[in-house]
Parts: structure tokens; sequence; C-alpha cells
């Protein structure tokens, strides 16, 4: 599986994260290396770095400023799924490093 230079917007999101389908990822992949910057709705500025698997699995830490201009940082797997048109469809599992370190799930979807 290769993510460079596609696009995914959150579908779903737990109540405690700040991604929105406001927010825009745009994925870079260079080998098994994925990197993204993300923006949009409570996000000022975000980026990931992560590590992509055989499987397509993806093992990730990530931080971003929100619109409160507060520093939140985190740690993310996501589990791929092809859809029947051809997009990818990602579900995470994540959980924050900062703040109150609490757990979450969302899903992204290739736009």
């Amino acid at each position: 599986m290769n993510y460079h230079d596609k696009k995914f917007i959150p579908v779903k999101n737990s109540e405690n994260g700040e991604t929105s389908e406001e927010t825009i990822f745009h994925y870079q992949q260079d080998g098994n290396i994925l990197t993204c910057e993300y923006s949009g709705g409570k996000i000022k500025k975000g980026h990931l770095i992560g590590v992509v698997s055989s499987t397509g699995h993806i093992d990730m830490r990530y931080h971003q400023i929100n619109i409160e201009g507060k520093l939140m940082t985190g740690i993310c797997h996501s589990t791929p799924e092809i859809l029947d048109n051809g997009k990818v469809r990602l579900y995470e599992t994540w959980q924050w490093t900062s703040g109150d370190q609490s757990k979450g799930e969302s899903i992204l979807e290739e736009i």
C-alpha cells in the first residue's frame, strides 16, 4: 500500500478529538516512511510522521496547534480498508500524549 500524495478527511471522530470533516490530511510516502501536513476546523497546523507496514498499517506520531494556540501531541495506529470505489478508508485508534492523555477512535476516507 502506498499513501503518497493521497488526501483524507475524517468522517467520524471521538468527542475528545480535534479533527473534523473540515480537516484535510495530505499524505506523502517515501519507502515505508509516511509524513503528512494537515489543517482545517479546530486545527491551525499539524504534522505526522509514521511507518507503513507491508500490509498498509500505519504506526504514527502527531503534533498540532489548535485554534486556541495549544500544542497537542499523540500516537495513532491506522488500519486500511480498500473500498469498492478503490479509495482507502483508515480506521484509527489514537491517544493524546499531552493534555488529558485520553484515547479515541476515528475514521478517515480518501478524497
